[in-house]
């Protein structure tokens, strides 16, 4: 078992799935293609099923909620406005488009409270109020290990709300500035990183400023880790979307289909060294500007006992 990778997992399955088009102003990953809105929603509400379904089969337990309203375009990344944490304590953030602050919902923590041992849940959506904005595990890499917060500069990682994550729950902030081949500034951290046990993807010609690169690389390497250097067209395929996960033979790491494809047979070898890949097809998902990592939310906490049922297993 290793504190970077959980178990368990919360996904959320949309029956109105789109891509945001309040978000497509920083979010340079969004695209589009043909289809209507009927034939997305459909698409992505299959994909989401065969991912929990997969994940199931790997020996990852998954809490799947279905979201059956309209207006959360995004409600499949559920990872930007809550995480949880070893000791029993969750954090609510606070998100840049006011269109996704509907995302938050009450249902998912009171689950994961009946469920878990949860003795906090600390709630940054007041700063909203304040413009400050911090999405979640998006916004921040967390190494659990080492426990560092790696946090690319943006409008949606404001720097005081950083400062209080890590003060309340003991990370060490790591900021950078990380742009992309057309000087973009990096919208999510999690576009261009996943820190695993053993390993790191990282697209590390994305951090200009050489001495903050190499702190990031020592940081990194630091408790072993072996990194892997993803070039910018391996992050535009969502390479550094990954999540390494807790399976039932062993940590396994999940990412796209796509991102999978991108990645040279000696990237594959190093991981495979301690994870097994787990590939996953979720390209309408994609259109939306996230892959894998953004829609699964990790769980890190200490389950209640006879927490697991076998209605949680069966994924409809």
């Amino acid at each position: 078992m290793s504190v970077q990778a959980p178990g368990a997992v919360v996904l959320v399955r949309p029956h109105h799935f789109a891509p945001n088009p309040d978000t497509t102003t920083d979010n340079s990953f969004q695209s589009v293609d043909g289809r209507d809105a009927a034939a997305l929603a459909t698409a992505a509400f299959d994909e989401v099923t065969a991912v929990a379904h997969a994940l199931c089969e790997a020996g990852v337990h998954v809490h799947l909620f279905e979201d059956t309203e309209s207006h959360r375009p995004d409600s499949v990344f559920p990872n930007n406005w809550f995480s949880t944490h070893a000791g029993g304590h969750i954090a609510m953030y606070p998100m840049y488009s006011p269109s996704r602050r509907a995302e938050r919902r009450g249902d998912v923590i009171e689950e994961l409270k009946q469920r878990y041992r949860v003795q906090d849940v600390i709630d940054y959506s007041g700063l909203e109020h304040d413009d400050v904005f911090l999405e979640g595990t998006g916004a921040m890499v967390l190494d659990h290990l080492t426990r560092i917060a790696y946090t690319a500069r943006s409008n949606r990682a404001n720097p005081i709300a950083l400062e209080r994550f890590c003060t309340n729950f003991g990370y060490e902030p790591m900021a950078f500035d990380a742009t992309d081949e057309q000087g973009l500034a990096v919208y999510h951290t999690n576009v261009m990183m996943c820190v695993a046990t053993d390993f790191a993807l990282v697209g590390l010609d994305m951090i200009a400023d050489a001495a903050r690169q190499q702190q990031v690389i020592d940081r990194l390497v630091s408790p072993g880790r072996t990194i892997i250097d993803l070039t910018h067209a391996q992050i535009r395929e969502f390479a550094g979307n990954a999540i390494e996960l807790q399976g039932r033979g062993g940590r396994i790491l999940a990412l796209s289909s796509r991102a999978d494809d991108s990645l040279t047979t000696a990237q594959r070898d190093t991981i495979s060294a301690s994870c097994s890949i787990l590939r996953l097809d979720v390209p309408t998902i994609e259109l939306a500007g996230g892959s894998v990592r953004c829609m699964i939310a990790g769980v890190h906490l200490d389950a209640r006992p006879a927490s697991v049922t076998a209605a949680d297993k069966l994924i409809a």
